[in-house]
């Protein structure tokens, strides 16, 4: 448990005088502030585990790439053994950056500065001008090299953190973990990304999109009515027969995953999208028929044998009924599983993942990856990465939007009167999980809510205002 211990800013105001738990708001101070910010760098991205990547992106020993745990700039390398390190990338005799390029393959690490030398595991390896020792004598060469964060490999994926001895990583995904599995954990091989990811700079506060990544689902009736109104993704009403207005409100409704760590998912009814694809009421199918009928976003009818290999039986039952297609993990990732429907009436999966990194108060970098399984086909796979970047690439429809709004938040947050202003979570489950739901954590059913939202934010306030 940690201890509280609320900072104070340069005005007296405490962190913790921040957030409202009685009436469930945040002052719109905490986007813009610079204090705070600073604050967030330690506490939040120097404690937590931080995605970095995908294994696929350092396929080759010594390969490397160049990302960002928070303000800190980092070294993810493969060794000659296959193993993954995270260092950082700050020379440790007079602060040179080390690595200077986004990517690349080498098997030693030399700082452009002073020529000190690193493994890809970054141990010292020395200086130049052995015979002199121009790393002196002080202290030992094993205390020399880049400083070293914890990390592990999740389906490929690579988090790190800087907290040692903190939480392990399953620890902190916590019941959450259940239902990623069933995305990131399905696979005999895994997944792979297509290509490096897509990378922009939003002149915007990065909670402004972080909040928004753990499961707001409300936002895309309003922001993103198009859905319902456009081409390919156009929905009816329930009484699909008898309609021919867009209506993208039975999108709203399903079951949606909070976590005491801030993580969320929203985990939406496929029962209409089986009904149209067959015919038939998928309460009269069995799992596996279901799974045939539309196999899981991204996988093919041949892949899903592999489903059992990975998966548990109720694990099964929530990915044909009411799997996770959108959520997030704290602090700073968004994750879409989502059924793009065809002009055709076939349907093609996306795997997409965003990471919001902090590039100061008022700006951030938004950093989309697209997956496909190692196995998929390649046909389908030009598929999945042609339509992921028409909706959720860097110049994607559905981004378009939500990078349009979060530079405005950030910018009401710095007003004299806007700062003192309310976020509200006020929008309140009721209902408790469904009945024979198999699945842990706090779980809810029925028109999205605010819940996983306001669970980010108490994770925050919890994180802020610990020793």
């Amino acid at each position: 448990m940690l201890t509280n211990s609320s900072p104070v800013l340069s005005d007296g105001t405490k962190i913790s005088e921040l957030i409202y738990p009685e009436t469930r708001e945040v002052q719109m101070r905490v986007l813009s502030d610079p204090e705070i910010y600073e604050l967030e760098m330690e506490k939040i991205f120097g404690r937590t585990w931080v995605m970095l990547g995908h294994e696929s992106e350092i396929p080759e020993p010594n390969d490397f790439i160049v990302r960002d745990m928070g303000s800190d700039s980092v070294i993810v390398a493969r060794d000659k053994n296959g193993e993954i390190h995270v260092t950082l990338n700050v020379c440790p005799h007079r602060g040179m950056r080390v690595a200077l390029t986004d990517c690349g393959n080498a098997t030693i690490h030399k700082c452009i500065y002073h020529g000190w030398a690193f493994r890809p595991n970054g141990d010292f390896i020395g200086s130049p001008v052995k015979r002199e020792c121009m790393h002196g004598t002080i202290l030992e060469e094993s205390e020399l090299g880049l400083k070293k964060a914890r990390s592990v490999s999740y389906g490929g994926l690579i988090f790190a953190t800087w907290n040692i001895d903190g939480p392990s990583f399953d620890e902190f995904l916590g019941d959450a973990k259940w239902y990623y599995d069933m995305l990131f954990l399905r696979s005999d091989k895994g997944m792979e990304v297509l290509g490096p990811p897509q990378r922009f700079i939003v002149n915007a506060n990065w909670k402004t999109a972080g909040e928004q990544s753990a499961a707001d689902g409300f936002h895309t009736l309003t922001l993103h009515r198009w859905l319902g109104e456009v081409g390919n993704y156009s929905k009816k009403g329930p009484a699909e027969e008898e309609s021919d207005e867009p209506d993208l409100t039975p999108e709203m409704y399903g079951v949606e995953v909070s976590s005491p760590h801030g993580h969320a998912l929203r985990c939406i009814d496929l029962a209409r999208k089986i009904r149209r694809l067959t015919g038939l009421e998928p309460d009269d199918l069995t799992v596996q028929q279901k799974l045939d009928a539309l196999p899981p976003a991204g996988m093919t009818k041949d892949m899903v044998a592999q489903l059992s290999n990975n998966l548990t039986e109720d694990q099964l039952k929530v990915l044909t009924s009411m799997p996770p297609q959108v959520g997030g993990m704290f602090p700073n990732i968004l994750f879409g599983f989502v059924y793009i429907p065809q002009p055709d009436g076939s349907v093609v999966g996306s795997m997409t993942m965003h990471t919001y990194i902090p590039r100061g108060p008022n700006k951030l970098e938004f950093c989309n990856w697209i997956f496909a399984e190692k196995d998929a086909p390649e046909e389908l796979r030009e598929k999945m990465l042609k339509q992921t970047i028409q909706l959720f690439g860097t110049s994607g429809m559905v981004e378009q939007d939500d990078s349009d709004t979060w530079p405005h938040m950030t910018l009401s947050a710095k007003g004299a009167m806007g700062r003192h202003m309310t976020l509200k979570y006020q929008a309140v489950y009721e209902t408790g999980k469904p009945e024979g739901w198999p699945g842990p954590g706090i779980v809810n059913e029925g028109f999205t809510k605010d819940d996983t939202q306001w669970h980010w934010w108490l994770y925050w306030n919890e994180l802020m205002n610990a020793e």
